[in-house]
């Protein structure tokens, strides 16, 4: 699963861990006010939720493969049109594309794992697909911050990402096709009847994804904007960005064996409940260092959780049915994913931007006390010994 399932991840999110932090830097030398730098970041997300529903039917008829081929193909398109944007449509634009490639990138791969994984392993496979993503985005940022520094140019880390994008497509090319075992079966159940049929589950626990996908949402944007409010430059933002990947990056693996030797709960909520302590303290620093303590907790917090999000949807996943069900469960997270950013891009649009990120604060207990209401709360028995 290497070079077929994580490899291709890995290379592809160094690019995306290179374009997000300076995403609203871009935007802000185009003349964008800080309301307006949240709303650009938050078309990353905006693009997965457009992208995710198609990027199921697109898999299953094209196979895994193609499908990731062509989302690195119009992840070239969008990180050129990132580093050429002569104004803020086209930088919209640029990162409307990279968020619906992602959408393609992360159906694909859960949904490959979820069918091939036993059970009782599924959550380390998961959260190290998630942690495989976690090291890419902690790469990305130290690779763009010596990009920039040696260039003196934001648009030359937007061609990193054009790199990184064509070496996903090849690694995936030559690697060995894991579609093979899957062609030749049924024509899928329609997307509207599958929703149907499972709405009781997605209307309850899908609610408390939509909150973990806004507090997740929320900790990719509250860092550059309030560094860009401190006025601490590209560089800079960088290197707080990939610190705070970094604490992040280390816990896939711990986390993915808590959840499947103890249950979903056990990271879930400490998870929710750090990541809010986070957010209200990020607003109370004023220096590089104070900024990068407080990312380094929430990065702590965010990757207690690694893998949650995909391994619940995994275990709901009906078989048979589990491409146009991640789909939709994917849409309820990338929608909190949407609107995290946009909850702190209406603090700053009324004139406090430290208000909108304090909010995500009580947000955050919420979601906590919702994974304890809806999370199945049975241990997951340990994996028999061989």
């Amino acid at each position: 699963m290497i070079p077929g399932v994580y490899l291709p991840s890995l290379v592809f999110e160094i690019g995306i861990g290179a374009m997000m932090p300076v995403l609203a830097v871009s935007a802000g030398q185009l003349g964008a006010d800080l309301a307006t730098a949240g709303v650009i970041t938050a078309l990353l997300p905006i693009g997965r939720i457009l992208a995710d529903l198609p990027a199921g039917a697109v898999a299953a008829r094209l196979g895994d493969r193609a499908a990731m081929i062509i989302a690195s193909a119009v992840a070239v398109v969008g990180m050129a049109l990132l580093a050429l944007a002569p104004h803020l449509l086209v930088l919209g634009l640029g990162a409307l594309l990279l968020g619906a490639t992602e959408a393609v990138y992360g159906l694909a791969r859960q949904s490959y794992l979820t069918e091939s994984v036993p059970v009782l392993r599924r959550a380390r496979a998961l959260s190290t697909l998630g942690g495989v993503a976690r090291i890419g985005l902690f790469i990305g940022p130290f690779a763009g911050a010596a990009i920039a520094h040696v260039t003196d140019r934001t648009a030359s880390i937007y061609w990193l990402g054009v790199a990184t994008s064509i070496l996903a497509a090849v690694v995936v090319a030559v690697a060995t096709d894991p579609d093979r075992s899957r062609k030749d079966r049924p024509r899928p159940t329609r997307l509207l009847d599958v929703v149907r049929a499972h709405r009781r589950v997605l209307s309850t626990l899908g609610v408390a994804v939509l909150l973990v996908g806004a507090m997740r949402g929320a900790r990719m944007t509250v860092i550059p904007l309030w560094a860009e409010h401190l006025e601490l430059g590209a560089a800079t933002t960088s290197l707080v960005f990939g610190i705070a990947g970094g604490i992040d990056m280390l816990l896939f693996y711990p986390a993915g064996k808590v959840m499947d030797l103890k249950g979903r709960r056990w990271v879930a909520i400490p998870s929710m409940l750090i990541m809010g302590v986070a957010m209200v303290l990020i607003p109370l620093t004023g220096t590089v260092g104070g900024l990068a303590a407080a990312a380094m907790l929430l990065g702590f917090g965010n990757g207690i959780g690694s893998g949650v999000i995909m391994t619940l949807g995994a275990d709901t996943a009906p078989p048979g049915e589990r491409a146009q069900f991640l789909g939709a469960w994917r849409l309820l997270a990338d929608s909190g994913n949407a609107g995290g950013p946009l909850i702190v891009s209406a603090g700053a649009a009324l004139g406090s931007l430290a208000l909108g990120i304090t909010a995500m604060g009580p947000i955050a207990a919420a979601t906590a006390a919702a994974l304890g209401r809806w999370v199945p709360g049975r241990p997951a028995p340990p994996p028999e010994r061989t």
